[in-house]
């Protein structure tokens, strides 16, 4: 389970830390000292689980659980607080579990353990749900419409090399170029059905453009595609499932 500490006490973030130094199931992928950074590090790095405060500068923590729960695919919340008074909002935003300072390392283990479970249970839904799109035949469209300022742009969906999401927009990449349309992720994943799969919170990928999936120099997991040198990033949440799809094509 890859892992981020949001904190704005650098004490506080290397306390967590250590207590998860030796643990073998869970991975810690990143840090951040506020909200902002909070949603830059899930964007990037499409973590299973955030590690949260509530209080911190800007914008609080239950602002950005907010945020995070309304993306595509959101990664689990706990947070880890000096405050009990918030309990109640925390749940309000579908946390995990409310876990106050000092964090006990049998009590983090215990939430992360919950969590890690219920993720297993979600995703087993989501491949369900992926297998009845599969059996109702959607193929959806067979090209997909972009407002440019040469007006409107068709783009053949059998041309598409992925599709990329960043922040409010999504491009599109393509055998013409790349091209922003007014999608969003969750529409096209909803639409297409198996043709596509998700290999990070903020790509999607036509399976028959995969021909493998490999590490880059540093160690990150990439596609290579059919037909183009773009090399789309799979996030290690992702790989896993994407190397048994791979497997039995």
């Amino acid at each position: 389970m890859d892992i981020i500490i949001v904190d704005d006490e650098p004490l506080a973030r290397d306390r967590l830390q250590r207590m998860l130094s030796e643990e073998t199931d869970y991975r810690v992928v990143g840090e951040a000292a506020n909200s902002e950074e909070a949603l830059t590090a899930v964007h990037q790095l499409d973590p299973d689980l955030v590690l949260l405060d509530i209080h911190m500068p800007g914008d609080n923590g239950l602002q950005a659980a907010r945020l995070m729960t309304a993306l595509d695919d959101p990664p689990a919340v706990i947070f880890c607080t000096a405050f009990d008074q918030h309990a109640l909002d925390a749940f309000a935003v579908n946390a995990q579990d409310y876990l106050l300072k000092p964090v006990r390392k049998d009590k983090l283990l215990q939430a992360l353990d919950k969590a890690q479970r219920l993720n297993r249970a979600q995703r087993q839904k989501l491949t369900s749900a992926s297998a009845s799109r599969a059996d109702a035949s959607v193929n959806g469209r067979s090209h997909i419409s972009a407002r440019t300022r040469r007006g409107v742009e068709l783009i053949a969906v059998d041309k598409v090399f992925y599709f990329a999401a960043d922040q409010k927009y999504v491009t599109v990449y393509h055998e013409g170029g790349e091209t922003l349309i007014d999608d969003t992720l969750k529409e096209l994943e909803s639409e297409f059905g198996d043709r596509f799969v998700r290999i990070h919170r903020n790509a999607l990928v036509p399976l028959v453009r995969v021909e493998a999936m490999e590490r880059s120099p540093t160690g990150q997991f990439e596609l290579r595609l059919q037909g183009t040198d773009l090399r789309p990033v799979v996030s290690r949440r992702h790989a896993g499932h994407l190397r048994d799809l791979l497997s039995r094509l």
